[in-house]
């Protein structure tokens, strides 16, 4: 099957709020010829689906999943928010209570007893419908689920002549489910938040006339206003006008930036002051937005060791509690007679067995903090992350752009051979034009700065870990480290000195050179982050045994960086390779340890350890695609902030579960025993699934 052979869709699952359901859309979807693949976001109430349209169409796939009583849509239609007291369950809920409360005066002021019957009749129906219906649509698919024990528990109290049980039974599982819902749309909200970031329109210049477009509508190129107050619709690069943009949305950073000729702004960002036109870089689908909102997405696929057990918790705790129902129905009678208390009984143990708590209070945990951090800047790629971040015993960072500023500038420059200042800048510039390198940048920026001229080069090369060479005039030219220069053994004995003086300073030197000689030295420095140190502290207060800083600087250089920002260890003068197998060694020393970088020049590095941390990644398509957990942001203090949260998070979870097996391990015995009805067995119930999800709804805060 080929790429073009078939067709990838979004669907809304309107429903679907437990994981109980998500095993129904997957079996029902893993029934069906013409499904070549599918992921479920529970989390997010979405189905990615890849089909065969030659098979089965969409429109196919969306009525299989209405046969399982939950309701399918395309993703792209807005669905209208309703008001809280016109929602249909809300509806029946208020219904089926005030039947319940009718019936119930009735009965106990005299009334006939055929009356209040009728009435709870039609509580229980009101109230079970959306019940029933889920559970039918379950057992369609062969899945016993908790709607399936509620509406198995009322029918049964029904048969007793338990009316008045079965009409609150109906009224207290339909106002749990509802709230349930409600605690874990609260959990969603930070996701939703970012989907609605993004305007749905452009104001678009074409052609000298304005018009407003979807911004599905709008091409690459296309230039668009945003005037101030306005929220930016696309990624771009703006071409006339300056303003400040709030960027919190994508970075997490409080402080506006700056915007003028030239910069990049993001969609989903808001445009403070002043009047922006900006050119359109990338379609709606692409922007930088949306990536987050995919990888957030994505992240619900890749489950931490809790999410899967609760999971098989889920899968196993349904059926047994049917089978111990039955056995505690059915045996005793057999033994000792006395049907209709036994399966009173037997009812009991169905009814206080009819909680989500422990399927739901996990991935309510996970979606919660991911959502957190999504807001703060922090994309974290899946809960299996968030565990492996709690586990963390050391970080290694990179020293360029991560423990330092990565901004170099130059403070000497050394001319030799009766080359000028300016003549050795200028060429370093001409070379240095074509690179990529930070310190080149600095050197290019430099002579810019000082209105040098470049000269023309050809057969340029860069030369990975050493530097880079270019022919200037037919003279091959050689700019890099001590590396390179002794690869091609160009003499540096006359320098030596001045080398190392600046090494031992913490300076990085670069050396300009041709075939014959050595032409001049140029002294680059960066700065640490001034909240460097802060952070490392931090760390260390959250239990990271060890941190690490790896570059490919010299001795003395990195020396004096690891000395000043408080690093444990280092290690200098590394090639990308070597950076690798560092890792490599480091990972089987500590077992667990994260690298942080770029998330391109050390994506090697980071791919190695046991989670890669990629910084500054906004607008950087391939840091968010290939990292674990992507900091938007150039803010090192989201680091301690995130392994912090990742904590508190795995403490959340571990407490949700002792809670919800603590409930099952006191309710259940009761049940059996006797020493519990089904009224307060039911509401106990309940309110013990509702502590545990909104004790995972605290880690949005």
């Amino acid at each position: 099957m080929t790429q073009d052979q078939v067709e990838t869709y979004k669907l809304n699952i309107e429903g679907m709020d437990c994981e109980d359901e998500a095993r129904i859309i997957e079996k029902k979807l893993r029934s069906l010829a013409g499904i070549e693949s599918f992921e479920i976001y529970l989390a997010t109430q979405g189905v990615k689906v890849v089909c065969n349209p030659s098979l089965i169409s969409i429109q196919q796939v969306i009525r299989s999943i209405a046969d399982t009583g939950l309701k399918a849509s395309f993703v792209k239609e807005a669905r209208p928010k309703i008001t809280w007291w016109k929602e249909k369950r809300i509806i029946a809920l208020s219904m089926c209570g005030i039947l319940t409360l009718v019936a119930f005066i009735l009965e106990k002021t005299g009334g006939r007893n055929t009356i209040a019957i009728l009435f709870y009749s039609m509580a229980i129906v009101i109230g079970g419908y959306y019940p029933a219906k889920m559970a039918f649509g379950a057992l369609k698919t062969l899945i016993l689920n908790i709607r399936t024990l509620m509406v198995t528990g009322t029918v049964g109290a029904i048969t007793l002549g338990l009316w008045e049980e079965a009409a609150m039974l109906m009224f207290i599982y339909l106002l749990g489910d509802i709230l349930e819902m409600y605690t874990v749309s609260r959990s969603r909200g930070a996701i939703q938040m970012l989907m609605e970031l993004a305007p749905r329109e452009a104001l678009v210049r074409r052609g000298g006339t304005e018009m407003i477009l979807p911004v599905e509508e709008v091409m690459v190129a296309d230039l668009i206003l945003i005037r101030p107050g306005e929220k930016i619709p696309l990624d771009g690069r703006v071409i006339k006008g300056t303003s400040s943009v709030d960027q919190s949305s994508i970075t997490g950073e409080s402080i506006p930036a700056k915007k003028k000729e030239g910069d990049e702004v993001f969609a989903g960002t808001f445009n403070q002051r002043g009047t922006l036109e900006v050119q359109v870089t990338k379609l709606s689908r692409d922007t930088t937005l949306a990536k987050i909102i995919h990888s957030v997405e994505e992240a619900q696929v890749r489950k931490s060791s809790y999410q899967r057990f609760g999971e098989r918790f889920g899968r196993y705790y349904t059926p047994a509690m049917f089978a111990v129902a039955f056995f505690i129905a059915i045996i005793p009678p057999f033994l000792w007679g006395g049907f209709s208390y036994w399966f009173y009984r037997g009812l009991v143990v169905l009814v206080v067995s009819c909680s989500c708590g422990i399927a739901l209070s996990i991935p309510v945990a996970t979606v919660a903090v991911i959502g957190n951090a999504a807001r703060n800047g922090v994309l974290v790629k899946g809960g299996v992350y968030l565990e492996i971040i709690e586990k963390l015993r050391a970080v290694a960072f990179d020293k360029t752009g991560t423990i330092t500023i990565g901004k170099p500038f130059i403070t000497d420059i050394v001319p030799l051979n009766n080359e000028t200042e300016d003549a050795l800048l200028k060429l370093a510039a001409s070379i240095e034009n074509y690179s990529e390198h930070p310190l080149g940048e600095t050197i290019v920026s430099t002579a810019k700065e000082r209105g040098l001229p470049f000269c023309n080069t050809d057969a340029f090369e860069s030369l990975p870990g050493m530097g880079v060479k270019a022919n200037i005039h037919t003279r091959e030219y050689f700019i890099g480290n001590k590396r390179l220069f002794f690869r091609y053994m160009i003499p540096l004995d006359t320098v030596h000195d001045r080398i190392y003086k600046f090494e031992k300073q913490g300076k990085t030197v670069v050396l300009l050179g041709s075939r014959e000689e050595l032409l001049g030295i140029i002294a680059i420095a960066d700065k640490v982050r001034f909240e460097a140190k802060g952070v490392i502290q931090a760390l260390r207060h959250l239990g990271v045994e060890k941190i690490i800083m790896l570059t490919g600087d010299n001795e003395g250089t990195a020396a004096e960086i690891a000395a000043e920002a408080g690093v444990d260890e280092y290690y200098a003068k590394l090639l990308p390779e070597d950076k690798v197998e560092t890792v490599k060694r480091l990972k089987e020393k500590y077992q667990y340890i994260a690298m942080v970088g770029d998330g391109v020049n050390d994506a090697p590095a980071m791919a190695e350890s046991n989670i890669g941390i990629a910084m500054g990644a906004v607008g950087t398509d391939i840091a968010i695609e290939t990292s674990d957990l992507v900091l938007m942001s150039d803010d090192l203090t989201k680091i301690p902030y995130i392994v912090g949260l990742s904590q508190w998070a795995i403490k959340n979870i571990y407490l949700n579960i002792v809670l919800s097996l603590l409930i099952v391990a006191i309710l259940v015995p009761l049940a059996v025993s006797g020493r519990i009805g089904l009224v307060p067995g039911l509401l106990i119930n309940e309110l013990g699934g509702l502590l545990v999800i909104a004790n995972g709804l605290r880690l949005l805060r």
